[in-house]
C-alpha cells in the first residue's frame, strides 16, 4: 500500500503539470506553479531530499500528465530466470527500464535485455501489467505502469553495461537480494508460475 504523501505528491504534480500545459491566463499559470511547489515540498519533506532537486524533477515534466511505462523481461534457461545486478544499488532485477518513444513495448524490452545482459531475446507474451504504487515498491516521484514480458532466449552471451555489473540465471529458491524499486519477490514468483504454466492469463491490478 503506497504512502498517502506519495499519492498526494503525484496527484498535485499531475494537476500542476497538466494545468501549466493548457493554461494561458497568467494568474492560473502562477497558481499551478504554486501547486507544483507544494508537491515538491511534500515529496522533499517525506523523502528527506533537497526541495530544489525535487522541484527540478517536476519542472522537467511537460505536457498532459500520464503514467510512465517500465518494461521488464522474464527470460528463462534451464529452469532459471535471468537477472542483472544494478550498479546503482548493487542489487538484482529483471532486465528492463523505461519504454522509449518510437518503440513498441515489446521492442523496448528486447532492447533493454540486450543492453543490460548481452542476451538476444524475442518477446512472446505479456505476463503482467501492474500499477507500480499498488505493488509495494519503494516510493518514486512519478506515477508508473510496469509491463512484464516473457521473452524467449535466442542468442547472445552474458555481458554487463553502463547500468549493470553482473549477469546470471537463478533458480527460484536461489534468488539474490532484489532491487525492490525495480522488481519484487512476489513478481519473480509470478514469473516462475507463468514459466510452469504458460497458459495462465495475463495478470493485472
Amino acid at each position: 500500500m503506497q504512502s498517502k504523501w506519495l499519492e498526494w505528491t503525484q496527484k498535485l504534480q499531475a494537476i500542476a503539470q497538466s494545468g501549466l500545459t493548457f493554461s494561458e491566463n497568467p494568474f492560473d499559470i502562477e497558481r499551478f506553479k504554486q501547486v507544483r511547489e507544494i508537491a515538491a515540498e511534500i515529496a522533499a519533506s517525506y523523502a528527506q531530499v533537497e526541495h530544489p532537486y525535487v522541484l527540478d524533477l517536476f519542472a522537467r515534466e511537460v505536457g498532459y500528465a500520464t503514467p510512465k511505462i517500465d518494461v521488464r523481461g522474464a527470460v528463462f534457461h534451464d529452469d532459471k530466470i535471468l537477472l542483472v545486478k544494478e550498479k546503482f544499488d548493487g542489487r538484482w532485477t529483471l532486465p528492463g527500464g523505461y519504454a522509449d518513444v518510437g518503440e513498441s513495448p515489446s521492442e523496448s524490452v528486447v532492447r533493454e535485455i540486450l543492453e543490460e545482459s548481452g542476451y538476444q531475446t524475442r518477446a512472446v507474451k505479456v505476463l503482467a501489467v501492474y500499477d507500480r504504487d499498488r505493488q509495494g515498491h519503494t516510493p518514486f516521484p512519478y506515477y508508473m505502469y510496469k509491463l512484464i514480458f516473457h521473452c524467449e532466449l535466442v542468442g547472445g552471451s552474458a555481458a554487463t553495461s553502463i547500468e549493470t555489473d553482473d549477469v546470471g540465471f537463478f533458480a527460484e529458491n536461489s534468488i539474490p537480494e532484489l532491487s525492490v524499486g525495480r522488481v519484487l519477490p512476489h513478481q519473480i514468483a509470478k514469473c516462475f508460475e507463468y514459466y510452469r504454466n504458460p497458459h495462465l492469463p495475463t495478470d493485472f491490478d
